[in-house]
């Protein structure tokens, strides 16, 4: 394991290596506080970030390394026209790993051809964002104790939500995983996870508009807001931003084990009301992302 550009790049068993190394982090965090002493991790966020770009930060200090980056290309050597490959180069004499974030996909791929030190890939546009898969994985493992044998429904911006479609491409690997997917029509997931991920390997899936009558079966919730930055046309964002709000109310038809997940920032697809319920995880979530990008830098570090 020398990248993280896809989750795909990851076998089965190297997840599963990375969050049970993570498990182990939450359950020993002082055994962890000075592994990467001596190393440092470079942010580069060509776009704006506050969960991952601190969730890395976090993960590296708490391992006792240290950090150094940018958080939008305004900030950086980008804003003067230097490639990505370039900027790549100039870090590498810096740092001893990379965590990468950019709006054009294919970035971080670019980045990790021209580098000897390990590149993650923090989001590339509208393509891949592994590491939030494996916060996703993480999330759902700790909570229902498993990662096969379940319905999941993933609703909102499903055409351009990259943690949508990595985790599909996860959750594809596992038995017994049955997709349901919801959106408008002008939002339903691409052609290339549909044919490509789930038809590819024969994965029970629906595609629905209907939130209220899929709620029952689901045992995952997977919401995604209708991402502004990723439209043309503001008329096309304004009319769609509130195809789904989650509340109370719709959750009376779900099960009482209901794991509600989002990748956050939420905008108002998720009621506040329904952060005091159990079921909703999301927080938890955020916290997960954490150990497993821990986990993550150990192994591309070789320090476990």
């Amino acid at each position: 394991m020398k990248h993280l550009i896809d989750p795909m790049d990851l076998s089965v068993k190297e997840i599963d290596d990375i969050l049970k190394l993570s498990e182990d982090i939450i359950a020993n965090r002082e055994t962890y506080s000075s592994i990467c002493r001596g190393k440092k991790l470079a942010t580069l966020f060509f776009e704006p970030s506050t969960r991952t770009r601190l969730s890395f930060e976090a993960a590296m200090l708490e391992l006792g390394g240290s950090v150094i980056g940018f958080s939008s290309a305004d900030s950086s050597s980008a804003a003067k026209g230097e490639s990505v490959a370039d900027t790549a180069r100039t870090i590498e004499k810096y740092a001893d790993i990379i965590a990468m974030r950019h709006p054009k996909e294919g970035s971080s791929k670019v980045a990790s051809l021209h580098v000897n030190i390990p590149v993650i890939n923090a989001g590339d546009g509208g393509h891949n964002h592994p590491t939030q898969t494996l916060t996703d994985l993480l999330t759902i493992y700790e909570i229902k104790h498993r990662l096969h044998s379940l319905t999941v429904g993933f609703c909102g911006d499903l055409k351009f939500g990259r943690t949508v479609h990595s985790l599909i491409k996860a959750l594809s690997r596992y038995d017994n995983i049955k997709i349901i997917l919801i959106s408008p029509d002008e939002l339903k997931i691409p052609s290339y996870i549909r044919e490509e991920v789930l038809q590819k390997n024969n994965i029970p899936f629906v595609e629905t508009t209907d939130l209220e009558n899929s709620i029952a079966d689901l045992d995952v919730l997977y919401m995604t807001r209708v991402q502004r930055e990723r439209f043309f046309n503001e008329a096309d964002y304004i009319r769609l931003k509130d195809s789904y709000i989650l509340n109370l109310q719709k959750l009376n038809h779900a099960k009482e084990d209901l794991s509600i997940l989002h990748p956050l920032p939420r905008v108002n697809e998720i009621s506040t009301e329904v952060d005091h319920d159990p079921r909703a995880k999301y927080f938890e979530q955020v916290e997960y992302g954490k150990f497993v990008r821990m986990a993550l830098m150990l192994k591309l570090l070789n320090l476990k």
